[in-house]
């Protein structure tokens, strides 16, 4: 693990994009984190427009399962968050997230070694824990690579999907030759897999079609966090909009970006949402205090003060 300055990140006590503008590769994003800064913004803003339904919501749901919450995908430890080796932070996050039982989740990137340091770490979890919540999501490539990628994967994870939004990182794309997928190769792909298939980076109206042709056993809400080139506007925003109609077209729905608080949390739920996976909070906890502190940060996010 990286020591003292060596992190990328700069544990502001609020966690809300604006203190890492321009910081890209880091914790920032893009477009002076414009989308980083709106995801973090909009949940209070959506939770007000939608307070009474929040509430009926919390009152057949007063205790949130952990399960409910898992950490994203997330790669480039070394580049974005400052650890000397890559595989360090993927043994220490997994190991932390399964002590307190959130769903766990790896994503690919380049080199290869980023995928299997992932897989490396949720095998030492399989092994102890066969029904552990895991999952992996690897970026569009062609059909045939990310079949592969799936067959490294499989004996380690219970749901594999298709990172759609990554195509717009034109740093990768230039590297791995990404591609934008359609209806018809991801149908391919589900066709393929033997276990729940699901398409991440929704976040326009062409996604949401795309969602209703392929049908998908989960639809992921993401802007990746901000650190993508796409529309301006918020994943809060967009699944108070459209989560209703997405959930018409696949069995769950997932989502991800600017989640901070119980509240927050209970907003994604209330609105839809099947689970919530968190990023940057999660890293940085691990980064400032260890897995102790990560551990905490996780339970924090389960217990809901009432008080809306």
């Amino acid at each position: 693990m990286a020591g003292g300055n060596a992190f990328k990140c700069n544990f502001c006590k609020v966690c809300n994009g604006k203190g890492c503008i321009g910081q890209l590769p880091g914790m920032g994003g893009v477009r002076q984190n414009e989308n980083f800064i709106l995801n973090c913004a909009a949940w209070e803003i959506v939770r007000n427009k939608n307070i009474e339904k929040i509430q009926k919501f919390l009152e057949l749901e007063p205790e949130f399962r952990l399960p409910s919450i898992s950490i994203a995908p997330m790669t480039g430890a070394v580049e974005n968050i400052g650890f000397e080796r890559e595989a360090d932070f993927y043994d220490a996050i997994i190991q932390a997230m399964h002590k307190v039982g959130v769903g766990l989740c790896i994503g690919d990137g380049y080199p290869d070694e980023k995928l299997k340091f992932g897989i490396e770490a949720l095998k030492k979890i399989k092994i102890e824990t066969p029904d552990a919540r895991t999952s992996v999501f690897i970026k569009p490539y062609s059909n045939e690579k990310i079949l592969e990628r799936f067959e490294w994967a499989k004996d380690f994870v219970k749901v594999t999907g298709i990172d759609i939004d990554s195509y717009n990182i034109l740093t990768m794309r230039n590297k791995v030759q990404l591609e934008k997928k359609s209806a018809e190769q991801l149908i391919q792909i589900k066709n393929h897999v033997k276990m729940p298939f699901a398409i991440k980076g929704i976040f326009t109206k062409e996604d949401i079609k795309l969602v209703k042709e392929v049908m998908p056993d989960i639809a992921y809400i993401s802007n990746h966090g901000g650190r993508i080139d796409t529309r301006k506007g918020s994943t809060a925003e967009f699944l108070a909009k459209y989560g209703d109609e997405l959930k018409k077209y696949c069995g769950e729905l997932w989502i991800d970006g600017g989640i901070r608080s119980p509240k927050d949390v209970a907003t994604a739920m209330a609105l839809g949402a099947d689970c919530v996976l968190v990023g940057r909070p999660f890293a940085s906890a691990l980064c400032h205090g260890g897995a102790e502190e990560l551990c905490g940060k996780v339970l924090e996010l389960s217990l809901l003060k009432y008080g809306f």
